[in-house]
């Protein structure tokens, strides 16, 4: 445990402003899904396409502008580089994308879930308060996958508001994770 990411990271977290900038553009994507509805799924296809190609840029210049000094870093490129590809592969098919969106923004979350999770208990390893929002804003975003991907027809008539939400929430967890890193920062300094 003394490895983990938090623990043995002291610049990682100079970055740590990256993930509040994911974390905003989450939620402009969510409200703006919430707000515009009808002309919501096909633009969405397009606007989720971009932010899983800018959400795999951003991992992937923060885990290799880390990489000397998490010890884990390799996880960060490798959840980077799957981003990366997905969204070269929506952004590359937009009418298959429409047709299989469910199914991208399921598995997608489901990624995005489970690294919230595991970051949620280095955090706890590494003493970080509110680790449990963490816990709790990962969990939220696996329960959307699993709905996604439980019933892709069904998925397909409320993905809109389903993936505002999730968008939303993916958001406040990158908040939350943001200001963890600058406590841990402002601690390391």
């Amino acid at each position: 445990m003394a490895t983990t990411i938090l623990s043995s990271a002291q610049s990682a977290v100079k970055n740590w402003w990256v993930s509040l900038l994911l974390g905003i553009l989450y939620i402009i994507a969510g409200v703006w899904v919430f707000q515009t509805p009808l002309a919501s799924y096909v633009s969405l296809s397009i606007i989720f396409s971009i932010f899983i190609f800018v959400s795999g840029i951003s991992q992937i210049v923060f885990s290799i502008s880390n990489k000397s000094d998490i010890q884990n870093w390799g996880w960060y490129l490798a959840g980077g580089i799957l981003d990366l590809i997905i969204g070269i592969l929506l952004i590359s098919h937009p009418l298959m994308t429409m047709a299989i969106l469910p199914l991208y923004v399921g598995f997608w979350l489901l990624f995005q879930g489970f690294m919230a999770i595991g970051l949620s208990f280095q955090f706890k390893s590494a003493d970080i308060p509110n680790w449990g929002w963490l816990l709790f804003l990962g969990i939220l975003t696996l329960v959307f996958a699993f709905l996604l991907l439980a019933n892709p027809v069904f998925a397909g008539l409320s993905i809109v508001y389903m993936t505002a939400m999730a968008f939303v929430t993916a958001g406040i967890f990158r908040i939350f994770l943001a200001f963890g890193l600058k406590k841990m920062k402002n601690a390391i300094d």
